[in-house]
């Protein structure tokens, strides 16, 4: 924890009061416009990957592209973290930790992975990317670091922490998994689309966004804290509509895709 002192002291702590106010008031309309996304998405898909077409505005590199919008969001929850004034427990330290482990994979290992070096996306999606990532950094980074309850050693036996962390493994392996999969589906100098086999890839078009939804819900259970639930909720309203979009881009591109796969939940969408 950061401490103040001196003359700034005051104003410090009248700031944080005013964060502290604010703060619901971007919480619960965060939650809102959660669900209108996730109803907009459905009509309208956003404009990168197998997705991305013309008219967006300025392009981006894709690579260049993953790296700003995803490392965005462990630095702003890490900030908040450590400059609020709640005690800062071991257990509080593995929720930063498993924040932490997602986004590294995310910002610095998958974007230097994909083959994907001449690929680009509008720049109006990574600013929204950034804003999102930023958002949910502030909002869960701000709730651990000052308002949550001092999460004492008697959490890691709580059954919310422990089911909650097996989500988010889970999550997590099936997200790595199913990069990998896709990174490795075709060989250097090859654009053309192919149909993913293995893994989850047996069951659904997207395990990747599959197991990524399971990871935040993972999250919100082990936190138990409304921060956390808002994240899963947006993970679900922005991956839920794009996994619809590419299941059935693949239906309408390939004859032989694969009839039995769903588009997100094994055996049920």
């Amino acid at each position: 924890m950061i401490k103040s002192s001196g003359i700034f002291a005051p104003y410090i702590k009248s700031l944080c009061m005013t964060v502290s106010f604010f703060y619901n008031y971007i919480v619960f309309p965060w939650i809102g416009l959660a669900v209108i996304t996730f109803v907009s998405l459905f009509f309208v898909s956003a404009p990168y990957g197998r997705h991305t077409r013309a008219g967006w505005g300025i392009l981006i590199n894709n690579r260049l592209s993953w790296i700003v919008m995803e490392i965005i969001s462990p630095l702003t929850l890490s900030y908040y973290f450590l400059t609020g004034t709640t005690e800062k427990t071991a257990v509080m330290w593995i929720f930063v930790a498993l924040w932490w482990i997602h986004y590294f994979n995310r910002s610095l290992i998958f974007p230097f992975r994909i083959r994907s070096q001449n690929k680009h996306v509008p720049v109006l999606i990574t600013l929204l990317a950034m804003f999102f990532n930023s958002v949910n950094g502030f909002i869960n980074g701000y709730y651990l670091g000052t308002l949550s309850p001092a999460y004492g050693l008697e959490w890691l036996y709580d059954p919310r922490f422990i089911l909650g962390l097996l989500l988010f493994l889970l999550g997590f392996a099936i997200n790595l998994q199913s990069d990998e999969i896709l990174m490795n589906l075709r060989k250097p100098g090859e654009t053309a689309y192919k149909i993913p086999q293995g893994g989850f890839y047996r069951y659904v078009s997207s395990p990747n966004y599959m197991g990524e939804c399971i990871e935040w819900i993972g999250f919100a259970v082990l936190t138990w804290s409304l921060p956390g639930a808002a994240f899963a909720l947006w993970t679900i309203a922005n991956l839920a509509p794009r996994a619809v979009f590419n299941h059935r881009w693949y239906l309408e591109m390939f004859e032989d895709y694969p009839k039995n796969r769903k588009a997100l939940i094994p055996f049920i969408v």
